[in-house]
């Protein structure tokens, strides 16, 4: 496993790797753009040539890119559907020009159009972004936590996207966001449990598709449906949690022969310590 986490690019996404070797990251994850939109850094020769010796430079092999989070390809606004698709697609080539293993985003919502119209709008829309690409960093969906009419916040849910979608060699699965599933109603607070949420994973979805995790403490309680990080064991996931959280991708590891990447997103008055801590708990392990 390698631990990192969300790192700014400001000033540039050349300045990433540095950031991410000060905090202690052995990977980490960007936005290639401002996450809240705006124009694009266009990535040039010369941006590329140099993101690529700094990740050489630090000792990178790794990392990924979060899509911007106005996306919504469940919009019964056309401007904004097809604005996503145009988006998310636009982030798969930079992210595979940059060379990241892997661009998750979140979907959007339900609430224009209903679940059943909207799902079909999601899958047509997901599949508009796949048809045609070719690059290497691989499409990912993140779990949500399921505030309001949020799409992706069950298994069964991303199992009908994942089923739609496997046909794309471009299309690599899941990212497993510890929060998001907490809140939306997956117990990962002990062995027990743990064991529980990823055997209804592999039933419902299968391991070959959970490709890497978000490592968030929550806020807030169990099935609670709200985005809310907390630092590793302030929160109500807790130590226990995630060493076996950390004991099950050791696990996965070794099934499927292929490292997983443990991406944080809590605040960075402390994402230093969650880093170390998260390193000691996958040391003991």
């Amino acid at each position: 496993m390698k631990i990192g986490c969300h790192v700014s690019i400001a000033g540039g996404v050349i300045n990433a790797p540095e950031r991410a070797h000060e905090l202690g990251c052995e990977t980490f994850q960007i936005c290639t753009r401002s996450p809240q939109g705006g124009k694009a850094q266009e990535l040039t020769k010369e941006v590329l040539a140099e993101f690529k010796t700094r990740m050489k430079k630090y000792g990178f092999k790794e990392f990924v890119v979060h899509a911007p989070y106005f996306i919504n390809f469940g919009s019964a606004n056309n401007r904004t559907f097809y604005g996503s698709v145009s988006v998310v697609r636009e982030e798969l080539e930079r992210s595979s020009l940059l060379g990241a293993t892997y661009l998750m985003v979140h979907l959007g919502s339900f609430k224009d159009l209903g679940k059943e119209k909207g799902e079909e709008q999601v899958i047509k829309g997901l599949k508009k972004v796949l048809d045609g690409y070719k690059g290497k960093t691989l499409f990912l969906i993140e779990i949500s936590a399921g505030a309001g009419e949020i799409i992706g916040d069950s298994f069964e849910e991303l199992a009908k996207l994942v089923k739609a979608l496997k046909k794309y060699k471009t299309f690599g699965g899941i990212c497993f966001d510890t929060q998001h599933a907490f809140a939306s109603g997956y117990d990962l607070r002990d062995k027990r449990t743990v064991k529980q949420t990823f055997d209804d994973f592999e039933k419902k979805i299968g391991f070959k598709y959970l490709r890497m995790s978000h490592c968030n403490d929550s806020k807030v309680e169990l099935g609670s449906h709200k985005d809310r990080h907390e630092h590793i064991d302030d929160g109500l996931i807790g130590k226990e949690g995630f060493t076996e959280i950390l004991r099950f991708f050791k696990g996965l590891e070794k099934k499927t022969k292929e490292q997983k990447l443990l991406i944080l997103e809590t605040e960075h008055d402390k994402v230093r310590a969650d880093i170390q801590l998260l390193k000691k708990i996958k040391k003991g392990l």
